[in-house]
């Protein structure tokens, strides 16, 4: 259907194509809750929406409320994950459609879940997906540029993200709770929202924060709390969830307990080390950043270290106006950069990279090798011992999107380990 879609798009008249569109997305949201008997009215749902940080709150939240002994389900760009299974999302896309959402959740609430945790885009919004979803929270976390093309303006955009605080406002849940950043300047719209419940949260939370090597330390209340994440980013996402689960009843000290003990997230900041006794130290890390103000606090976490930086920039044909931007960050932060081929789509891979071109200030540091896998095996050939290699833009993303639609299986991860192990060997 997704594949219809997109050669209806070229075969039909872009303003009739405009006209029809909204009604075709709505009626398939209005006919998937009906047909699934509107399943998220029996279990408790929790919306996370902004730019950046989605995806990692997301899992955030998942871990508490399985330290609190709840059953959960999880829908996001990472994965969608149904009590004890889960699955990749192989969709290249954070909210599928056809249904996808009202089965999801009903396939939980028969599955015996107490809580789903869903990422919620602006995008989704624009195709109705987050219609006749009842939420009892939503979590917002800031916004910055995306997706302008797609909106027609950074206000539209911003206004598709205040739908889904009209969303909340609109569930027959009670109560309702709306958790947002008071940091950022759009988190005071959200907070107006009329809910039972508008909890802010910022540094301000915060005794005390400190930005380690390996995690981050956060004092609150009088108790410390050290979690294996790392960036000042990852004090706001995990501000977020601690924030959200105290509101829906967790006890600090089960939140604390899963924060704690977290697991490492698949594509967010996720790092690879060369084995011990490498001859070099190097550590790897993939990571989605996929915005200059993302890429940029992704750089400034590792702000000590060398770092060899692989980067693309994510969608031919759309944000164009970030290209430069991302080149010029690149070559403001890191020592060497490498750009390559990301997601072309339809556009002419070269010309991307040429626009990021534009933005390099010093083009000694700079190496364009469009085949990926090639680029970060250069990369790790080039790191010297305890530098860092950062390969940013796809995250957990499955393919390399090319002209005409075509997919091909790609993972990250998967090659910058397979990578490691053929120069440094299993260790």
């Amino acid at each position: 259907m997704d594949d219809l879609l997109y050669y209806a798009k070229r075969l039909i008249p872009t303003g009739l194509f405009k006209m029809v569109q909204p009604l075709y997305h709505y009626l398939f949201a209005i006919i998937g809750a009906v047909y699934y008997r509107f399943p998220s009215k029996e279990i408790t749902v929790i919306g996370v929406t902004g730019t950046k940080g989605k995806s990692t709150t997301v899992e955030l939240i998942n871990a508490i409320f399985e330290a609190d002994g709840k059953r959960t389900a999880v829908a996001g760009t990472i994965r969608f994950k149904i009590g004890e299974k889960s699955e990749r999302n192989m969709y290249k896309m954070t909210m599928p459609g056809r249904f996808f959402i009202h089965k999801f959740l009903r396939e939980a609430v028969n599955s015996g879940c107490d809580v789903a945790i869903i990422e919620m885009t602006s995008q989704g919004v624009l195709q109705y997906r987050h219609k006749f979803i009842h939420l009892d929270a939503l979590v917002f976390t800031n916004i910055s540029p995306e997706h302008i093309e797609s909106h027609g303006s950074y206000e539209k955009y911003i206004s598709a993200k205040l739908e889904l605080s009209r969303a909340l406002e609109e569930s027959q849940k009670r109560p309702r709770y709306m958790i947002a950043n008071k940091d950022d300047e759009n988190g005071l719209k959200f907070l107006e929202s009329h809910v039972e419940y508008s909890l802010p949260y910022g540094l301000s939370d915060l005794e005390l924060h400190t930005l380690n090597k390996e995690d981050i330390s956060l004092v609150m209340n009088g108790s410390t709390l050290r979690v294996p994440l790392i960036g000042l980013f990852n004090v706001y996402n995990t501000l977020a969830a601690i924030t959200c689960a105290h509101a829906l009843g967790v006890p600090q000290k089960t939140i604390y307990n899963a924060l704690t003990n977290l697991q490492p997230i698949k594509g967010r900041v996720e790092r690879f080390k060369s084995p011990k006794g490498a001859e070099r130290k190097v550590t790897a890390v993939v990571d989605y950043a996929h915005t200059p103000d993302s890429l940029e606090k992704l750089y400034l976490a590792f702000e000590k270290e060398k770092k060899v930086c692989v980067l693309g920039n994510t969608g031919g044909g759309r944000d164009t106006w970030k290209r430069p931007e991302m080149g010029r960050i690149a070559s403001e932060y890191c020592d060497r950069v490498i750009l390559t081929n990301e997601d072309p789509y339809d556009e002419d891979p070269r010309k991307i990279i040429e626009d990021m071109v534009r933005g390099i200030e010093d083009e000694s540091k700079l190496t364009i090798i469009m085949d990926r896998r090639k680029a970060i095996r250069t990369a790790l050939e080039e790191a010297k011992n305890g530098s860092v290699v950062i390969i940013s833009g796809k995250g957990t993303d499955p393919y390399i999107m090319g002209p005409h639609n075509t997919k091909t299986p790609w993972s990250d991860a998967k090659v910058v380990q397979q990578e490691m192990s053929s120069l440094f060997g299993e260790g």
